[in-house]
Order: C-alpha cells, then sequence, then structure tokens
C-alpha cells in the first residue's frame, strides 16, 4: 500500500464551506442600483490598507468600517455605508460539502480552517458565536484548529497565516491540502508547497479534491 500524500486539509470558511458572499455581494448591488461587483471592487483598491483589510486584522470596529468604506465607496462613484455590507455576509452552509468533512475524518485526514473574518456580527466572514448550537459553530467543531483573522491580526494572503496553521498541526505545507474561493488567497498556500485548489463552486472544490485525496466526497 503506498505512503498517503497528504495529512491535513485546510479550508477557507465564507465562499468554500458556505456559498459565496459574493453572491450577497451582488444581490446587495441590484438592490441599490450599484455597478455589478462593486463592493469587490472597493474592497480591491489599496486591498491591504482599506477599511476591509483594516477591519478583518481587527484593527478598526464596526462602527469605524461603517464610515471609512462609506467614504472609499463614495470616491470610486457610488456611496455605499459599510453597515449594509456587513448585514448581508452571512452564506448558507453547503450540505455537501459538511459531508465531506465527515468523510475526510472518517478516513483520517486532519480537517482545519483559515478564516478572513471581521470582529463584529456573525455568519460567513463574520465573527464567530459561543453559542455551540449554531449551526456555523457545529461545522466549527469538526476542525482540529481554526485560526481566524480577527483574532490572529494577520489575514490572507499573507503567507504567515499559511505558516502558523503549519506550526500549529505539526505538519510541512506540502503534506497539506488548502481550499480557498479566492486565486490570491491560493497563490501564497501554494508557493509554500500546500496542493492549492481555488474553489468556483461546491461541486467543482469537492471533485478536484476527491481527485487529491483519493476518496469519493460528497
Amino acid at each position: 500500500m503506498s505512503e498517503r500524500r497528504f495529512e491535513a486539509v485546510i479550508f477557507d470558511f465564507g465562499g468554500v464551506i458556505t456559498a459565496s458572499p459574493f453572491e450577497a455581494f451582488n444581490r446587495l448591488e441590484e438592490e441599490r442600483g450599484l455597478p455589478a461587483d462593486f463592493i469587490r471592487s472597493v474592497n480591491a483598491a489599496n486591498p491591504h490598507d482599506n477599511a476591509w483589510a483594516r477591519f478583518e486584522r481587527a484593527e478598526i470596529d464596526a462602527r469605524r468600517f461603517d464610515v471609512l468604506f462609506e467614504a472609499e465607496a463614495e470616491a470610486m462613484g457610488h456611496p455605499l455605508e459599510g453597515r449594509a455590507v456587513l448585514a448581508v455576509l452571512s452564506g448558507a452552509i453547503r450540505p455537501a460539502m459538511v459531508r465531506a468533512l465527515g468523510q475526510l475524518a472518517g478516513a483520517g485526514y486532519r480537517l482545519a480552517c483559515i478564516t478572513n473574518n471581521v470582529p463584529a456580527g456573525h455568519g460567513a466572514g463574520m465573527a464567530r458565536s459561543d453559542d455551540t448550537k449554531d449551526a456555523y459553530e457545529q461545522v466549527f467543531a469538526r476542525f482540529e484548529h481554526v485560526i481566524e483573522s480577527s483574532k490572529a491580526g494577520v489575514r490572507k494572503p499573507d503567507p504567515r497565516i499559511y505558516q502558523m496553521m503549519c506550526g500549529h498541526l505539526g505538519l510541512e505545507p506540502a503534506q497539506c491540502v488548502y481550499l480557498d474561493d479566492l486565486g490570491i488567497n491560493c497563490k501564497p498556500a501554494a508557493a509554500l508547497g500546500m496542493a492549492a485548489i481555488k474553489v468556483t463552486s461546491g461541486a467543482q472544490a469537492l471533485a478536484d479534491l476527491s481527485q487529491l485525496v483519493g476518496l469519493d466526497l460528497g
């Protein structure tokens, strides 16, 4: 029997375990009469020091984010308050992805999560809850270790956050598979030696992961 190539599978949360928050952003844009993907364009401008990046590192609170994001949006031609963006962040959990977590654990794979989140509210991409009955917390409980940007003070795509996870797991990057819905977050993981999967849909992610770990997932 050949030696297994990977020991751990590391997941992003929003857009991987849950439906993409970009879908919610697009709905908000449509409701407000804004150009498609406008919110993403605001968050992509000055990506390491804008309001979104600072909030995910917990350098500012929700009230300050509200003000700063609105100013950034207005500077790009369309006023939009930051609190409206935060209000739509919660995403629906993908049942097939949760089933896959059980399959992976049953096959002996270690499970972990690296998530960029903000220290306010609750849901995909937002602060975690202390309620163990909460659906999100039940998923988080399946992971051996979770790194949240708002608690760690560092966010993807900073390579340090992936190195932190490897340190917690006691594994080399080459022993890990990493899934994320953003290519910019997959690149540093791959550069460190992880097998990175860019998630465009739940079905695609599970198909690609199945090939890497030798299981029929989903």
